[in-house]
């Protein structure tokens, strides 16, 4: 992991490109977690709790080791394929990202069960957050930017930003901010977003 490390001290000329891999990885994963099963569960624990802050801390401290081992797999990945093959995998990556996200989304009963744990409802939070979020849309899309942009730090903090900016207004507001949010046109948003990056990769813009 020390190549991860040094990514930390880059130079000046390399400031742009991790500038550019934290607001791409910011933007994308706020317009995908608009209407996700992970937002839905925030309406849920903050209906069921009550309690806004021990429920903010929790989803971030799911997001965090969440997005840091599918990051840490994805800056893999992108070390391990040829050029030629990571192209092609994250041209196809991004673009069935895209359709994806144009997919309605619902919260399962099973990942819906917020009972409280012993740790109360931080860890209630922290637990059934982590797993509604194990092969999910965002989770994928944090492994697919990771591998494109060589960046562990700059992805993982912009998915991690992405989903505290979509998940704590649903979180302190409940339906009032999920029922005045435009869900088809965010997706359709992100759903270009991704496509335009699929279409990048594809032909070696910015690489």
């Amino acid at each position: 992991m020390s190549w991860v490390v040094a990514r930390s001290y880059l130079g000046p000329g390399n400031q742009h490109t991790v500038d550019h891999a934290f607001l791409i990885s910011t933007g994308a994963v706020t317009l995908a977690e608009i209407g996700d099963k992970t937002q839905l569960l925030s309406l849920v624990l903050a209906a069921r709790y009550r309690k806004p802050i021990p429920i903010i801390l929790g989803v971030l401290t799911a997001t965090l080791v969440n997005h840091a081992c599918a990051g840490a797999l994805g800056a893999w990945l992108g070390t391990l394929l040829t050029p030629t093959i990571m192209r092609w995998a994250l041209a196809a990556s991004f673009i069935a990202m895209g359709l994806w996200i144009l997919v309605p989304d619902k919260l399962d009963d099973e990942e819906a069960n917020t009972s409280r744990t012993h740790f109360g409802v931080f860890g209630a939070t922290v637990v059934t957050f982590f797993l509604a979020e194990m092969g999910d849309k965002t989770q994928i899309a944090t492994i697919a930017l990771a591998a494109r942009f060589h960046d562990f730090f700059g992805v993982v903090a912009g998915t991690t930003l992405g989903m505290m900016i979509a998940n704590v207004p649903a979180i302190l507001l409940g339906d009032r901010f999920a029922h005045r949010l435009p869900t088809k046109t965010v997706h359709a948003i992100a759903a270009v977003m991704f496509v335009i990056l699929g279409t990048m990769a594809l032909f070696g813009v910015g690489v």
